[in-house]
């Protein structure tokens, strides 16, 4: 079996999973750009040598187009991806989520004002820079990105579970709930393609 190529579909997962699966998978971690230049930057990634015991994409592909261009390219290196995980979020939730985050300006770092906030107000707790809230986490902004998300995603899902790749995770369960969800799914995974 070669190296396990597995996605993330989900529009709140960032940064959340990357530790326990580099650890206990030695998983590399790609975060998806959703730009029409991030296949070719994931396929240059899942082909570096840290990503020999398997690869997690989060948030990528992000379109039906992507998804199949994605698919072609791992073909010509006779790679294909396993596994695709998608994180159900009610629309309420994913509103609530989105609403609360906040990024630090030097380095990204995110934080959510009720779920993970920051020791002290407005700083970040890592580099001590401001924290900002992105224009298209708010209102009708956020509004607007969540409709076309989903209206995306559907299509990505459906491309994905036609070809029996597709696990489902109920994400408004707590993150140790979802965690404890994610790591199952790819553990199954693992151990049947392990004895295929």
């Amino acid at each position: 079996m070669g190296a396990t190529i597995i996605t993330l579909i989900s529009s709140i997962i960032r940064h959340l999973y990357k530790f326990a699966l580099e650890e206990s998978h030695g998983y590399s971690f790609d975060r998806g750009t959703g730009s029409r230049e991030g296949n070719s930057s994931v396929i240059r990634h899942i082909e570096e040598p840290e990503s020999m015991n398997g690869v997690v994409l989060d948030g990528f592909p992000r379109t039906l187009v992507q998804a199949q261009t994605l698919d072609a390219e791992l073909q010509r290196f006779n790679r294909k991806l396993d596994l695709v995980i998608y994180l159900k979020v009610s629309r309420e939730e994913l509103l609530q989520r989105l609403g609360g985050r906040v990024f630090c300006q030097a380095r990204q770092h995110v934080y959510h004002v009720k779920n993970h906030p920051p020791k002290v107000d407005g700083i970040c707790d890592l580099d001590g820079s401001k924290l900002y809230q992105r224009p298209d986490d708010a209102g009708e902004a956020m509004r607007r990105r969540l409709v076309i998300y989903f209206n995306q995603t559907v299509q990505v899902l459906e491309y994905y579970s036609q070809q029996q790749k597709l696990r489902e995770i109920d994400g408004n369960q707590s993150i140790d709930q979802v965690h404890k969800a994610l790591m199952e799914e790819i553990n199954v995974y693992t151990s049947s393609a392990a004895t295929s």
